[in-house]
């Protein structure tokens, strides 16, 4: 079975942190690296989740391994206080390219609720460029970010007012699973990304027999949704291990959903081209 990973982060090669972070769940925040993990685990793909930048210039990864969203943190929004005043452009010149895939929005973050005018012009290019809004939804890396904006009601209102413009709920807003699935189900116009639902390593074993009740939530609400063309597979790597992730989800998905949530829907939503 073909995979897609629909979520992830990459760093500069060379930067401490990252390669700790990636060090810590048995990996090295390295390209080839992770070219040869995808390898050995049936990986042919990526949707890089990116920050930092609005230059095209530093977006540039290896070509037929990964495609972009291209990403709008906190480093770049400074809350909302310093708006782009060309951002619409700068938007538009990552949305031409047929590597990137998407648009990725922080509004944690950014303390910026979705509904913002500033966000505005970034939905219409979506729309008509056809390429879907990604959002961080639910919990945050860090404790300065404000959960009411990256919660999913937040998303529900855009997604109700711009239908002809396709998101990506994040997380699947994780913990606010509830508002989530109800998010989930009663826009058409959005889908899911299971990514960052773990950190670290895990003996999954003993996870499901000690957080069985929190497991049995997240597969409760996935089969109460049962929107299984609208789901995708994503680790939020390199917080987790790859092939542990991969077996943690399995367990969540019924297998007989695997195609459509690891492969073909990440394809579709994200325009991938990828030969089935």
């Amino acid at each position: 079975m073909k995979i897609i990973d629909a979520h992830l982060h990459l760093f500069p090669t060379g930067e401490a942190w990252a390669e700790e972070a990636a060090r810590k769940v048995g990996h090295h925040n390295d390209w080839e690296h992770l070219r040869q993990e995808y390898r050995r685990l049936g990986m042919v793909h990526g949707v890089v989740m990116g920050n930092r930048s609005l230059e095209t210039d530093f977006h540039n990864y290896p070509a037929g391994l990964f495609h972009y969203c291209m990403g709008l943190d906190s480093t770049l929004m400074e809350g909302g206080a310093c708006p782009i005043p060309d951002l619409a452009a700068r938007v538009e010149e990552h949305l031409k390219r047929d590597s990137c895939c998407g648009v990725k929005l922080y509004p944690g973050y950014n303390r910026i609720w979705l509904s913002d005018p500033l966000y505005e012009p970034v939905y219409q290019l979506a729309a008509r460029y056809d390429k879907p809004v990604a959002v961080h939804m639910g919990l945050t890396a860090h404790p300065r970010a404000h959960l009411k904006y990256s919660h999913p009601l937040a998303l529900d209102e855009v997604a109700a007012d711009h239908r002809r413009t396709r998101f990506v709920m994040c997380h699947f807003g994780n913990p606010f699973l509830e508002a989530a699935a109800a998010v989930w189900e009663k826009n058409p116009n959005v889908a899911v990304d299971l990514s960052g639902l773990l950190e670290g390593r895990v003996d999954l074993d003993q996870y499901f027999r000690e957080q069985v009740g929190y497991a049995g939530l997240l597969a409760t609400w996935l089969t109460a949704v049962g929107r299984w063309d609208s789901l995708m597979y994503g680790t939020d790597w390199p917080i987790v291990n790859l092939e542990e992730y991969l077996a943690f989800i399995r367990r969540l998905v019924p297998e007989a959903h695997w195609e459509k949530v690891f492969f073909q829907n990440a394809n579709r939503i994200y325009g991938l081209g990828l030969p089935g």
